[in-house]
Parts: C-alpha cells; structure tokens; sequence
C-alpha cells in the first residue's frame, strides 16, 4: 500500500458518511468499541450474508446455527482457553501503562513518547483475554461465566444436538455468525483489533483420517481464499501463510492464514485450522457427554476431527474499505470514491430528479424510486444539492448506479420517453436505459 494516510483517511470517510463511529463517543468512548452507522450495517450485512450464502446455504453438507454469548466457565476450562488465551503483558516504570510483549514497534512508539526518560519493561506476565462476569442475584451466590472468546465453543458444545437432531452423515459442517469478546491489551488499528467484534464460522468434521484430512484442508484453503477474494481484492493483495509450529493456537495440528497487505503490513484477515479431535475430546472428557459419531451403516464409533475456517466480519469490513478506496480525476475534477464489489456495497443505487425545485421530475423520480425499491431493496433517493454533487457523493460510498429522471424522461425528446439515464461509477459513463429495463439491469448488475 503506497498510501501512507490510508488509515487516516478510511476512518475519517468511515465517521463523516455514516460507516463507523466511536462507540460511547459523547462519553469519551471505550478504546477497542465501535458503532456501526446506516452505511456501515448494511455494509456488514451484505459481506455476512454472502458468507452465509456460500458456506452454509447452497451446500447441502452444512448446518447453520446461532450460539449464545454467555458460556460457563468450564466450557473454557475444556477448551483450553482458561490456561492459554494469553498475551504477555509488562508494565512501563514510568507512567505504569500496560502493553503487548510481543509487540515491538507499540514499546518503540511508547518509549520514544517519553522523551529521553530511561523505561524500563517489567518482566512479561501471562494475561487471559477472556472477559469474565458474575450471573446472579447475589455476590455470594453469583456463578462464574464468561463472554466467549470466540464463537466456535458454542457450536463444539452442541455437537450432540446436532447429530441427535439433523442426523448428519460426515462429512459435514455447521456454521454462524456471531460477537465474541476479548479483553486486549492494547487495541488498535481502527476494526482490526478490538475488544468486542463479529466472527464469520464454519467447523467442517470429517473422519479422523490422515488422507482424509489432508484432502480437506486443502479444499477449504483454497474455497475460503476464493471467497475472501470475491469480496473485491485484487488476489495479488492477498496470500496464505502457513503458521510456524511454535505460533499454532494449543487446539490446531496446522493452521493456515490469508493475509492482506494492508498500511498495517500484511495482517491476518482469515483463518484454516485443523483442529483435530481437540475439541469433541476435551469437551467429552470434561462433560462426561460422548461426542462420538456413530456411523448409521457400519455402527462404528468416532470422534471427528474438525477443519474450521473463520474470519472476522470486522476485519473484512476494514480490509474492503481499503482495498476499495480512490482517488482520481473525473471530468477535471478531483474526486474520491469507493470501488466496492457491488454484490456488498451498502446502497446498489440511487435515484434522482436532475432538478429538485421541478415536481414533475420529482414525481417522476419517486415513481421511479418506488418501483426499484420493490426489487432491489439497498436504494436510495437523492435530491440534495446539484447533480454534480450527488455524483461524488454516492461514489465516495460506493454505489455502483446512479440514476437520473430528466425532461427526456418525461418525453420532451419523443423517442427518450421513459427513459433514464444510468451512470456507472467506476468510469463515470452515461447511458441511456429504458425504465422497464432498469430493474434488470441493476439486479444483474449488482449480483
């Protein structure tokens, strides 16, 4: 990324267009929190929704779900998360700050802010990111649960009532999207590493084989970089790295990351895990609930092994905003916009009278507006400032159609009659298109 103000410039356009704001901001906001604006929400929900589209419904081998966020402590005891969930933590001497051992570059900044004064670093202590809480109605006799650290312990739990309920057949998968909550030492780089966000999830189990491991990891490495890519990355900005065995999480036997290069360097922005049996076995162990699959033809016993691919819905959020940020020159002019994948962008298209001090094209534009929002719900109705202007508005968010109802519309060209214009975004190229083709078009063009 060439860009040194990237960042800055994504998190200012993100606050003044309604993407993201600072959670609690009027209070002074909590570091690590964010809010999601109109444009934001619908950005978020396109990108979830297209995960859940490919990886659980078009596929018939997988089962979506949605998991609670409170979980009891010994969910985490048996996870392992109680006992590993760690960052090293120290302390500076000076003003008694905690930071990320493992962090160089944040100690570098921190010590450099003050100016000459000798800092010394207290020796790296072990800090749980779990964030725990109290359920009752009384301190004595309130039970220990904690928000999950991750989403994949609410479906590893309910493996059972999967196979009781579903009857699956492996291999096969379950699927969701949901918060989890980790208390970090040092948020930061905007969404990308926060203390509470959004998690996208699928634990695929297949049969503890070796080969059969082998073929499935690979499958879903390559379909979840597809996927990544379709969010609108150029593939070059992206790459899989394969963890080092002394970087694996304590549940993955191997464990594979897409990365993008972003300001930041190249960041994680996906995960493909083998887990193993780690957690059906742990969870077996300390529930004293088998989790063994039982093959309906053979009536043999297994403990699945599991392939999970994860990703944050943030981290995508951040990510795409980058990858889709411009600046060029249109029409002499300057102009920034977003070339967002329009299968995700938060508004398909807007809708507008050339002139809003003339009702007859605004009522024709409404008449518009109303027919398209039938069929393609993410469009907007514009009639603020100059027509200009709304151009470079709606592509500084990203729509990808612009629509204009002119006199032509209404007939004062006989043969333009009903006819609008469409302007694409990318190029900023004008055409002419029947009102009865509109629909069809921004669908196809959209998908």
């Amino acid at each position: 990324m060439a860009d040194a103000n990237l960042m800055e410039k994504i998190v200012s356009l993100c606050k003044r267009r309604g993407f993201v704001f600072p959670g609690s901001e009027i209070y002074g906001g909590l570091a690590g929190i964010y809010d999601y604006g109109p444009l934001g929400v619908e950005l978020r929900h396109n990108i979830k929704q297209h995960f859940w589209n490919e990886f659980i419904a078009k596929r018939e081998d997988v089962y979506g779900m949605s998991t609670a966020i409170l979980m009891p402590s010994r969910v985490w005891e048996a996870s392992g998360h109680l006992e590993s969930f760690t960052d090293p933590l120290v302390e500076c001497s000076v003003c008694h700050e905690h930071f990320r051992a493992d962090q160089p570059e944040s100690l570098s900044e921190h010590k450099a802010s003050h100016q000459g004064q000798k800092v010394d670093w207290s020796a790296p202590s072990a800090f749980n990111l779990l964030v725990e809480t109290r359920l009752g109605a009384s301190a004595e006799g309130a039970t220990s649960a904690y928000l999950r650290g991750e989403i994949t312990q609410g479906v590893e739990v309910n493996f059972k009532n999967i196979l009781d309920s579903m009857h699956p057949k492996l291999p096969f998968g379950i699927g969701q999207i949901g918060k989890a909550f980790r208390n970090e030492i040092a948020p930061r780089d905007f969404l990308f590493r926060q203390r509470e966000f959004e998690q996208m999830e699928l634990q695929y189990y297949i049969r503890p084989d070796e080969g059969e491991g082998t073929k499935q990891f690979e499958y879903w490495k390559q379909f979840a970089f597809d996927w990544y890519a379709s969010l609108g990355f150029d593939t070059s900005h992206l790459r899989l790295r394969q963890h080092a065995s002394d970087e694996r999480a304590h549940y993955a036997k191997d464990a594979w990351d897409i990365e993008y290069d972003s300001p930041m360097g190249w960041k994680e922005a996906w995960g493909i895990h083998h887990r193993g049996d780690w957690d059906l076995r742990r969870h077996q162990e300390y529930s004293g609930v088998s989790m063994e699959y039982v093959d309906p033809e053979t009536g043999a016993r297994v403990l699945p092994w599991d392939i999970e691919c994860s990703g944050g819905v943030d981290r995508a959020v951040l990510f795409v905003l980058l990858e889709a940020y411009r600046e060029d020159e249109l029409g002499g002019e300057g102009r920034t916009y977003l070339a967002l994948a329009p299968r995700i962008a938060p508004v398909k298209a807007m809708v507008a009278p050339l002139l809003k001090n003339k009702p007859e094209l605004v009522a024709k534009a409404r008449e518009v507006y109303a027919m398209l929002k039938k069929e393609v719900p993410q469009i907007t109705f514009d009639d603020n400032g100059n027509i200009g202007k709304r151009y470079r508005r709606q592509d500084e968010i990203g729509t990808p159609f612009c629509i204009t109802i002119d006199f032509d519309t209404l007939g004062e060209t006989a043969e333009l009659k009903d006819t609008v214009t469409l302007r694409h975004r990318d190029t900023g190229e004008q055409e002419r298109i029947a009102i009865s083709d509109l629909s069809g078009t921004v669908k196809t063009g959209v998908s």
